[in-house]
């Protein structure tokens, strides 16, 4: 049995199109979108609609990840005041653009389960933890910590959402986090995607980086809107795709609270934010 499970495409259609190429070349019996294929990047609409077909007529599985769910509760609920309109606007211009084919986002399960033939080699698939889909695994967090939040009694746990490859072991539990296929975050900017298998011995897994059009996707962040039309943030999120690093920490801690508590415009402390790190 072989399977293939990616995540995190964040709307970046080129990072994607070479990964399903490489996917249906390589032949799995199953392929696993362990979410948030779309919002953060230029091109959502047509991730989904390829998603969509490849789930229609190839059987492919999604799983929600968080931006999932952000963008179909800002579909659902109006900004709360003019400033959170300002700071979402980047997940509203993605539902904008994803609107016709918001169907194809209902419905996906935060879980899934398969297992190899047996009892003894159940794989649970998640975007985040058994806690929340914003929880991610890293190499920093305990085992205290991670007890709580993983599943008993399996052979590998799954997992994505950080933007960066991991493998680790607790309690005697795989988990295996297959990274971003479109974004990400270790300082490589390659994507990455899992390949599992098999084996009379159990599973076996690689991570596999892969080169993709980065010139074409720079273009698109660009040419389709993102930065433009969607609002401050969109900046930020650009950043990080160029640098392939995790910024948006960065941003709560030393500028989004004067932002929020009224004491900074939101434009210029962005504008302060992106100049800090040159």
């Amino acid at each position: 049995m072989k399977i293939a499970i990616f995540s995190d495409v964040q709307g970046n259609l080129p990072a994607m199109e070479e990964a399903v190429t490489q996917i249906l070349r390589w032949g799995p019996d199953m392929v696993v979108m362990a979410g948030d294929l779309v919002n953060r990047g230029p091109s959502s609409l047509d991730c989904l609609e390829r998603f969509d077909d490849l789930r229609r007529n190839q059987g492919w599985l999604p799983v929600k990840g968080n931006h999932e769910s952000w963008v179909l509760r800002c579909a659902r609920h109006a900004p709360k005041d003019a400033l959170d309109a300002e700071m979402r606007r980047f997940t509203d211009w993605t539902y904008q653009q994803v609107r016709t084919r918001i169907d194809a986002l209902e419905g996906w399960p935060d879980h899934l389960c398969f297992n190899g033939g047996d009892d003894a080699s159940w794989v649970h698939v998640t975007h985040g933890t058994m806690g929340s889909n914003r929880q991610g695994i890293t190499s920093g967090i305990s085992d205290e910590e991670l007890r709580p939040v993983i599943p008993p009694d399996v052979a590998l746990f799954v997992t994505a959402h950080t933007h960066r490859p991991l493998t680790r072991v607790v309690d005697g539990t795989p988990i295996l986090n297959v990274g971003s296929v479109g974004s990400p975050f270790d300082g490589d900017p390659r994507g990455s995607y899992a390949l599992l298998e098999m084996r009379p011995s159990g599973w076996h897994w690689d991570i596999v980086r892969f080169d993709y059009d980065r010139t074409r996707a720079e273009q698109d962040f660009h040419a389709l809107g993102f930065i433009e039309q969607g609002g401050p943030l969109a900046r930020i999120l650009f950043e990080e795709w160029r640098q392939a690093r995790l910024l948006m920490p960065l941003w709560r801690r030393d500028f989004e609270p004067a932002v929020l508590a009224g004491e900074r415009p939101l434009q210029p402390a962005v504008d302060a934010f992106i100049a800090s790190l040159d």
